[in-house]
């Protein structure tokens, strides 16, 4: 078998071959892309485990300073990065002891704008995995194409006549869309597999970003400035209520 695929590979036509390495380029390329971002993920999910425990621990001790530190400690980690970023912009909030209502909604976006950063590099390299999977099949097809408007003409020009005459050549061209439809098969595998594990990922950040808030909303003591936001939290509350 791996004669006759020689065999064939041999007696394909320049164009046929260029087919056959743009498809080997492009299953390469999908395949690097597929073991960076299994790799990262593995990375990130890994540190993640680590610094949620000891994250939650800090802020069970009102240590934001620390929990601060400790995020910006774990760079792999999304969750880390988005709640790292967010307490990194209340930081002079935290040291001059106030916190408002202005404030939380400060931290609210930055939580929005860590996410979007975050999601976006973790969707880094899906474009080359869709593009592989959708484009190498027509890659493939045109090799095929290709392959039997030669073999017709061939057969046109030395007059003979018969399936025989073009068995030969219809399977060398066919040869090219078997190598896209396996190159687009995996790709196509990894890119579903990644988006739904990007998902699953978002949720998660969605989820203790929201925490976070939570915690900043009910949970600032009064060294943090309690008293204040919960005054300026009422007025704004009872301002709303008489209009």
């Amino acid at each position: 078998m791996n004669m006759s695929l020689m065999e064939l590979y041999h007696s394909m036509g320049w164009f046929a071959k260029g087919i056959v390495f743009t498809l080997l380029g492009m299953s390469a390329f999908s395949f690097t892309v597929l073991i960076q971002k299994w790799w990262s993920m593995r990375k990130a999910q890994a540190e993640t485990r680590k610094f949620a425990p000891e994250f939650s621990q800090f802020l069970e001790e009102d240590n934001l300073v620390e929990a601060i530190k400790l995020a910006e400690s774990y760079k792999k980690s999304h969750v880390a990065r988005v709640l790292g970023g967010a307490l990194s912009e209340i930081r002079p909030l935290i040291q001059d002891g106030s916190v408002t209502v202005s404030d939380i909604n400060t931290s609210e976006r930055a939580v929005e704008r860590e996410m979007l950063m975050t999601i976006v590099d973790l969707k880094r390299g899906l474009g080359v995995l869709a593009t592989v999977g959708a484009t190498a099949p027509f890659v493939g097809l045109l090799g095929t194409t290709m392959g039997i408007v030669n073999s017709f003409t061939g057969m046109a020009t030395s007059g003979a006549g018969g399936i025989s005459a073009i068995a030969a050549g219809v399977a060398e061209a066919l040869i090219t869309t078997a190598i896209g439809i396996g190159v687009a098969i995996p790709a196509v595998w990894a890119f579903n597999f990644f988006q739904t594990k990007i998902d699953n990922l978002t949720a998660e950040m969605t989820y203790t970003s929201k925490e976070m808030i939570d915690y900043l909303i009910k949970g600032v003591s009064g060294e943090f400035g309690r008293s204040r936001f919960t005054r300026e939290f009422n007025t704004a509350g009872q301002q709303s209520i008489s209009q």
